[in-house]
């Protein structure tokens, strides 16, 4: 018999935890597959580590880890993979948004020879501004990779042996899996539903993570924004070479010039403009070099993309 690992990163999840094991244990026994449920504790500060620790006891085939401290939510999705034996894998967050009943939709179509199964959200429960975000964040990446990549697909997906090997095995830090899922190429399909709401407690992810995630995803598959301060430092030289054009054709002919209400003027308003102007966009492009330097720089450090605590059924890579 097949087997598949169920990855759930949490955070301060207690509130929704006696609702997702007894969810997902139900819905378990209707894939007809040897299964194993690997939860991630990513530094939690509440009791969500001894609720795992006590699920664990009752139901061997529920593993746990938790992270000495708060590493980020793709580094847990990481880990779990990294310690993930099944012939597949699926990702799920532990806030019931992504339904688990919707697992066995995933397994079918990955029963059809897909490596990749990703799910589609139709629906979002969040606030308009927050959809829009989502919205146009998805459709800037497809257009700045050079791979295709799902529009409106999170992290809730299925994917294959194979393919959690090759996410495995790539070293970078800065992860941004559901780019990482879609670069690995192999066979990909969608799967479209409506997404929950949060089953208990306050979102996780503030504006700055999901800042910090869409930065992430695009400057980790795309130097679309280094072209871009090209293209606008030439743009602002353009517009500056015309200026000067202008300037000096204002003093060679002052008297049309002035007929027609453009006389030449003292120039300090201007020259104060034009160099807010120039400052600004120099810091535009500094800020984008620095985007990539720190993420050259995170990446050569080499350290550990994360710190176990204490684990429940899962062996450290460093004992194996």
């Amino acid at each position: 018999m097949k087997k598949i690992s169920i990855i759930v990163p949490c955070y301060n999840e207690e509130d929704v935890l006696p609702e997702l094991f007894r969810r997902l244990g139900a819905v378990a026994v209707s894939w007809g597959l040897d299964y194993e449920i690997i939860c991630v504790d990513d530094g939690s500060r509440d009791r969500t580590w001894e609720l795992l620790k006590g699920q664990h006891e009752q139901d061997p085939r529920w593993r746990s880890m938790s992270f000495a401290r708060n590493f980020g939510h793709q580094t847990a999705v990481s880990a779990g993979l990294f310690y993930a034996g099944g012939d597949a894998a699926v990702v799920i967050d532990a806030d019931l948004e992504d339904p688990p009943e919707e697992i066995a939709r995933l397994v079918e179509k990955w029963r059809e020879g897909y490596d990749v199964v990703y799910a589609i959200r139709q629906k979002r429960k969040e606030g308009p501004l927050k959809r829009f975000c989502y919205w146009a964040f998805y459709r800037i990446m497809a257009r700045l990779v050079a791979f295709d990549i799902p529009l409106d697909s999170g992290d809730f997906c299925l994917i294959s042996r194979r393919v959690v090997a090759t996410i495995n095995a790539m070293p970078e830090r800065n992860r941004f899996v559901r780019g990482l899922r879609a670069w690995s190429g192999f066979r990909q399909t969608g799967v479209t539903y409506e997404r929950a709401a949060r089953f208990a407690g306050a979102p996780k992810y503030s504006f700055k993570k999901l800042v910090n995630l869409a930065t992430d995803g695009l400057f980790s598959f795309s130097t679309v924004p280094l072209r871009m301060a090209t293209y606008l430092g030439l743009s602002v030289s353009g517009f500056a070479f015309l200026g000067v054009v202008f300037t000096l054709a204002q003093k060679i002919f002052s008297v049309e010039f002035q007929k027609i209400g453009l006389a030449p003027s003292a120039g300090f308003p201007t020259i104060v403009v034009s160099v807010l102007f120039l400052g600004g966009i120099q810091l535009i492009c500094l800020g984008i070099l620095g985007e990539y330097i720190g993420r050259i720089y995170e990446e050569v450090k080499g350290r550990p993309l994360w710190i176990l605590r204490d684990s429940a059924g899962i062996v450290p890579a460093e004992k194996k």
